[in-house]
């Protein structure tokens, strides 16, 4: 029986490109388990957006001089742009600036509010006398009283990750113009955090399948006991407070933007001819996987499951595979000092698939990793061309001249050929069990390991040379590593579809590799192959200075 599988991703700011730090962290591996379980005949269901009411975009545009919308318009088609090159296979990819976002934000809103879940309070808010305005959280900038990491933003320490207030912080300042603001008194609406410490606290204690620095970030806040906090500010850019006397304020954006995920699916619905589809994925015994950088764990894993306590109905998350970072180089990636590699350019000059296939080897799925130049040209070199698609392309090419262009009849397979071909199931169902707990770096390298297996099988049967002496022994090997292949084809696809796709179509199978399943496809001797290509292009070493040259000193 399939199972229903939900997949929210986190929403990109709309303030700027995507880097790999982007990719490692949330888009690639949400994408591959929603290929796995696709390929699985499971009913899945991926949603994103373009996160465009954050304080980000309205400090983008007040650099570029334009309108916030016009810097949403830009990015936004760039994300998509760059979704569609990677592979990167959304149900539905939108926007926080639909009517529909916010008639569903209302619904919740108005649902916990009349429930006692918010609930109207004064608090201080930062004003800046020189710039004449309230500042949103991010437009305020000091030292973390927790850690001392001096750029802390008003809103949370990108240092230590933990969430703040403004007034905590020490040496506050306008982040636009450096003036220490005032704090003036202003009425809000505030999320009743506090009430949900023990029942979240319950939950938590079930989660058992969680990684576990994702555990140990939400247990730490948890000791450290859950606080309410405000949810709309004094803005003129946002989802608008459905409520009199609050025309001038906006629904804060991290109350609004998980929304997202429900607003989303709900849109996708409309978008298939039924209001009701959604709820196929957010009732009954449907999974919700929330794939984010370790940075958002607070949100995903208290905020946004106590919203959907108090909301009631819809189903909590089953899990939080939330990445750890991506370094660059060695160091720490920072966009306002340019170390970082955005997606954008990376495609403009290189496939997808090898950046695919480096980035998921070295996922930074229990600690931070790092991406250099150097070792993503030896995974590409080294293991997909020398290894992986040496194996393709060589036995292809030699079975397309020498077999009349057909899958040899091998007669009776002896036990070494037997054996690789079982290595070859047992390495689907191993592969299938670790993407089936999100595990993509053991699962890649299952891949590869029996990419390897294979090419030391075919090195000793050697069938280039018993061919001319013996062309019944040579099917043998022949048939073993197509078949191999045909194993490879769809292991490998939740993480190079591109090139499986091509591999698929190699081995003769018509149609789409999507509509085949997660199986090992039977190769029957007489199938018809179709002329060989390379599935990989090896790189010149001089692409390590090149691109390192790119990089911000």
């Amino acid at each position: 029986m399939s199972e229903r599988i939900f997949i929210g991703v986190a929403w990109p700011y709309a303030n700027g490109p995507l880097h790999l730090g982007h990719i490692a962290g949330a888009y690639l591996p949400a994408d591959i388990f929603a290929r796995y379980h696709r390929l699985k005949g499971n009913r899945v269901l991926m949603v994103s957006g373009s996160d465009q009411h954050g304080a980000p975009i309205t400090i983008r545009a007040e650099q570029e001089s334009t309108t916030p919308q016009n810097v949403v318009d830009k990015y936004h088609k760039q994300f998509v742009d760059c979704w569609e090159k990677l592979g990167i296979s959304f149900d539905l990819f939108t926007t926080t600036g639909t009517s529909n976002h916010s008639q569903v934000v209302h619904d919740i809103f108005l649902t916990l509010l009349d429930r006692g879940y918010i609930y109207k309070d004064k608090m201080l808010q930062a004003y800046c006398p020189k710039c004449q305005r309230f500042l949103p959280d991010r437009y305020l900038q000091g030292t973390c009283p927790h850690c001392g990491f001096t750029k802390a933003r008003g809103d949370e320490c990108d240092e230590c990750g933990k969430p703040l207030n403004p007034w905590e912080l020490k040496d506050l300042h306008c982040y636009l113009c450096s003036t220490a603001p005032r704090f003036e008194s202003s009425e809000h609406f505030f999320l009743r955090l506090s009430s949900f410490q023990d029942k979240l606290t319950a939950w938590i204690k079930e989660q058992t399948h969680w990684r576990e620095h994702v555990l140990s970030t939400t247990w730490k806040f948890l000791g450290e006991g859950l606080k309410d906090r405000a949810i709309t500010r004094d803005l003129d850019w946002g989802v608008v407070v459905p409520q009199p006397g609050f025309e001038r304020k906006r629904i804060y954006v991290w109350f609004e933007a998980v929304i997202g995920y429900l607003s989303a699916s709900k849109e996708w619905a409309k978008s298939q001819g039924d209001d009701d589809a959604w709820k196929a994925f957010w009732e009954g015994d449907a999974r919700s996987f929330y794939f984010i950088g370790k940075d958002n764990i607070f949100f995903h894993t208290l905020i946004w499951p106590a919203m959907l306590m108090g909301y009631d109905g819809l189903n909590l998350p089953y899990d939080v595979p939330a990445n750890e970072f991506l370094t660059i180089e060695g160091k720490k990636l920072s966009t306002s000092r340019g170390w970082a590699i955005w997606l954008h350019d990376y495609l403009e000059r290189y496939e997808p698939d090898p950046l695919r296939y480096a980035l998921a080897a070295n996922m930074p799925e229990s600690g931070d990793s790092d991406f250099s130049w150097h070792e993503f040209l030896r995974r590409n070199n080294n293991e997909l061309v020398a290894t992986y698609g040496n194996l393709a392309h060589r036995i292809l090419t030699f079975a397309y001249r020498n077999f009349e262009g057909a899958v040899p009849a091998p007669g009776e397979l002896d036990e070494h050929s037997q054996g690789l071909i079982h290595k070859a199931q047992a390495t689907l169902d191993a592969v299938n069990n670790l993407l089936y707990r999100c595990e993509f770096k053991e699962a890649v390298k299952e891949a590869m390991s029996l990419a390897q297996e294979a090419n030391r099988y075919l090195d000793e049967q050697a069938p280039w040379k018993t061919i001319k002496t013996e062309r019944e022994t040579a099917t043998k090997p022949t048939y073993t590593i197509l078949s191999v292949l045909a194993a490879l084809k769809t292991i490998f696809y939740p993480f190079l579809p591109f090139s499986s796709e091509r591999l698929h179509s190699f081995l003769g199978f018509d149609g789409s590799l999507k509509e085949a399943g997660w199986k090992v496809q039977f190769l029957p001797p007489g199938q018809r192959l179709r002329q060989p290509q390379p599935l990989f292009v090896k790189l010149d070493e001089d692409i390590v200075a090149k691109e390192s040259s790119r990089l911000a000193p």
